[in-house]
């Protein structure tokens, strides 16, 4: 009895959509696939660990259909005609540890995916898909419209982040980065592995000062580069 309730939740569970605010990574020869999901929104990005190469990235909003998995692509670096393009695929297995009730894999197609563990603490729950909204430029705040098309956004979820710059408009992709993050005692720390515009920063840690302000995400600190950084996130509504 106790057995067949627990499926009956997992299913339950299932329906209600069990990969949200959860990171997944499948790693094979150095190379590392890592998938974000939040907001039921996603995030795929493939680089090589090893050598410090960003590969690709893609992504767009994700659901459960009729026991189905599909995604619609807002960006893609790999080939941007995909861009609009809906990918349905025929099921997506879960696998569960039912002693302590956990979900311990994923497989989407062809691709196993385990869940992201890194050692990571937040005091305040950033999970979520984040759009820039201001950014300071010569000590002027300036505000931006995050229904434009062209958009900066930063996922959180499951102790990783990456920020994306794309166009929906024009199917351009200008840029991403991402990695492992820390938020406590509002400090934001993220831990680069990977940054497509410069490989070389690769490996360093950024320190902002944080803080969530009627709703945003507030945060300064420096940029890779080294030059003061103040940006404003608003949660992406859908």
């Amino acid at each position: 009895m106790i057995n067949f309730l627990f499926h009956i939740l997992i299913s339950l569970s299932y329906l209600f959509n069990p990969i949200e605010r959860t990171s997944w990574i499948y790693e094979s020869n150095g190379i590392n696939e890592v998938r974000i999901y939040s907001d039921n929104y996603f995030v795929v990005s493939n680089y090589n660990i090893n050598n410090k190469k960003f590969i690709s990235t893609k992504g767009g909003f994700y659901s459960f259909k009729n026991s189905k998995y599909y995604e619609v692509l807002e960006f893609n670096s790999l080939d941007s005609s995909l861009v609009g393009d809906t990918i349905f695929y025929s099921d997506i297995k879960i696998d569960l540890d039912e002693e302590n009730n956990l979900i311990t894999g994923i497989r989407i197609g062809e691709v196993e995916y385990i869940p992201n563990q890194p050692n990571h603490v937040h005091e305040y729950d950033l999970h979520g898909s984040w759009l820039m909204s201001g950014i300071e430029r010569r000590g002027e705040m300036r505000m931006r419209d995050v229904n434009r098309p062209r958009k900066t956004m930063k996922m959180i979820a499951g102790g990783r982040f990456q920020w994306i710059a794309y166009d929906i408009s024009k199917k351009g992709f200008y840029g991403t980065g991402g990695g492992t993050f820390t938020a406590k005692d509002g400090k934001y720390i993220e831990n680069i592995e990977f940054f497509s515009r410069d490989s070389n920063t690769v490996g360093n840690s950024l320190e902002f000062d944080f803080e969530i302000k009627d709703k945003d995400w507030h945060h300064r600190g420096f940029s890779s580069k080294g030059d003061p950084k103040y940006e404003i996130w608003t949660q992406r509504k859908q």
